[in-house]
């Protein structure tokens, strides 16, 4: 996405703050036009001093009060001017941040899976700053720069027209040797951008698991991996900060000519009478006025041109295509729970097989446990459940309906669900029980804390179910899961999905969330996938997987007598 495109998404969001926008260009104008009244008034104060002794003070004082007067509202026209632009600035970054954050939400999971946390964190946070500051500055320089750059060019020519030309000769160099430096500026902040990305990501990894770093001794490697990421970063932002800082002298050496210009040839001027001192001086002034924009410019272009590389970033997020929607997709009011496979396959790479013609009937009420080495594809029949990944042949129907005609929202408020990987949000404890039911009761809260036994541990936290609880050291893994499980009790699903629900919690807590969860799969269909065996005994039907394949099928007794194997799989547990 080069500069051109990346500005056009910009002003797209214009459109939103037009007002903010007409009101910042017509004070820029207003402040130009002001400005540039002043070096006519001090021009003509300068032609009524006509002599040592001969000066028309008469005429001065006026001038001065009109000059203070011009002074003040132009004061009070740029703070408005300045509102206008940052209202506009922190609107469009608002809405580009909201937009990025919500088709995050949207995105496919494949997407997520595929890029790190901190690099998606660094687009919407870092990115987004760095583009506010240079856009604020950008709209700053913009509207008054160009609105100066006319305006004196138009005071200029009406004036002496061919002062002004030399003016307008020189000019187009100064856009040339920008244009020049530029390219490659934008080219190394970009790399800067996607470094800093790849290096808030890593920051992010190997502070989230500074535990396992530690206990592995892999601090002395992961210093050198952070040394080797910050060093190309080093050398990316060396390399943009050199070529953004020698535009600003460049263009202040072009725009130095066009000062001179004006002086020899006003001087000329002077000199054969066709030109007042008073109007030299206004004509310099104007020239400094005209090559202050070009200055003011090229000295943020380094703001700019990182402001540019950032959008470019996040917009490749925000264009990212969303999650396949079918537009005839029905809401799923109620369940009763008869699930079937047909014919699936689903690979995560097109080049690695993992499930192939897979196909499964499951009554209403049944329990499914699902079993197999790491790796056999468990938790994907539940991905492909939960619509997560959708298959790449063959159907899955919940009641006859295939779930892709089935809206994903719907379909998954039938579905209660407990990871192995537990996620706690930065709220409080009721709140994050009642993420999946938010109208609970406290009743009802309460009840399915006691049914998932977290209630005890619940009240012994500094305030109860209203303690702010995050997703650090603050509770155990054991404790989190318990809140995890609680989440399930409450939403009461039609369909129970539980992939290692248990892993974290003691033996003894265990056996007794194994009798409540039998007590809320009554009447539920339910898939169990778990790797402790002594667990599914008694589901009505194991699906024992290997390699994508069903392998084998049926209830734990007759699995044993085939001594296939199930057989050998229950018998490791106790080798």
């Amino acid at each position: 996405m080069n500069q051109r495109q990346t500005l056009k998404k910009v002003f797209k969001y214009t459109g939103k703050y037009k007002f903010f926008l007409i009101v910042s260009i017509v004070l820029s104008v207003i402040t130009v036009a002001l400005t540039l009244y002043i070096p006519i008034i001090t021009g003509n104060a300068i032609d009524l001093i006509v002599d040592k002794g001969r000066v028309d003070f008469d005429g001065i004082l006026p001038l001065i009060k009109k000059m203070i007067l011009i002074i003040l509202a132009t004061s009070i026209i740029q703070w408005l001017m300045n509102i206008c632009n940052n209202h506009l600035t922190y609107g469009i970054v608002k809405d580009i941040r909201d937009e990025a954050f919500s088709k995050i939400q949207s995105l496919p999971l494949k997407y997520i899976d595929g890029h790190s946390t901190g690099d998606l964190v660094s687009r919407v946070i870092s990115d987004a700053d760095t583009f506010a500051d240079g856009l604020l500055m950008g709209f700053t320089q913009l509207f008054t720069g160009v609105a100066t750059i006319i305006g004196t060019l138009i005071f200029m020519i009406s004036v002496n027209f061919k002062i002004s030309l030399v003016v307008i000769l020189i000019t187009p160099i100064s856009f040339v040797v920008a244009g020049l430096i530029a390219k490659n500026t934008y080219a190394m902040f970009k790399k800067q951008s996607e470094t800093l990305g790849e290096e808030t990501a890593f920051i992010d990894e190997m502070i989230g698991d500074i535990k396992t770093v530690q206990s592995f001794g892999y601090q002395h490697k992961a210093i050198n991996d952070f040394d080797e990421i910050n060093n190309r970063l080093g050398g990316y932002s060396k390399k943009a900060i050199f070529y953004s800082s020698i535009t600003n002298p460049a263009t202040r050496f072009i725009n130095n000519l066009v000062y001179v210009g004006v002086g020899l040839t006003g001087a000329i001027s002077v000199i054969s009478g066709n030109l007042s001192v008073g109007q030299l001086q206004c004509f310099l002034s104007y020239a400094n006025q005209y090559t202050k924009p070009f200055n003011e410019i090229s000295g943020v272009v380094t703001e700019l041109q990182n402001a540019l590389a950032c959008a470019s970033r996040i917009f490749e997020l925000i264009e990212e295509p969303k999650e396949v929607i079918n537009p005839k997709a029905i809401t799923l009011d109620s369940v009763n729970g008869d699930v079937s496979f047909k014919d699936v396959k689903f690979s995560y790479n097109p080049e690695q097989r993992l499930i192939e013609n897979f196909t499964l009937d499951v009554k209403s009420g049944q329990r499914v446990a699902i079993v197999g080495k790491t790796g056999c594809g468990k938790t994907t029949l539940i991905n492909l459940l939960m619509r997560f990944y959708d298959t790449t042949s063959g159907t899955i129907s919940i009641d006859g309906i295939d779930i892709k005609d089935i809206t994903r929202e719907s379909l998954r408020e039938h579905y209660g669900m407990v990871l192995q990987e537990t996620w706690i949000k930065t709220d409080t404890v009721k709140e994050n029980i009642t993420i999946g039911k938010p109208n609970a009761s406290d009743e009802e809260i309460i009840q399915a804390a006691k049914s998932s036994y977290a209630h005890s541990f619940i009240k012994r936290l500094p305030n109860g179910y209203d303690t702010i609880i995050k997703d650090d050291g603050t509770l155990s893994q054991g404790q989190k899961q318990l809140l995890c499980i609680t989440r399930v009790m409450l939403a009461i699903p039609s369909i129970l999905i539980l992939d290692e629900a248990t892993s974290s919690i003691d033996t003894r807590t265990e056996i007794k969330i194994q009798k409540a969860f039998s007590n809320l799969m009554q009447g539920r269909t339910s898939f169990i996938v778990a790797h402790r065996l002594s667990t599914i005994k008694e589901a009505d039907i194991i699906l024992v997987m290997d390699s994508g394949h069903v392998v084998e099928m049926g209830n734990h007794d007759e699995l044993l007598k085939n001594r296939g194997f199930y057989y050998n799989l229950w018998n490791s547990q106790f080798s």
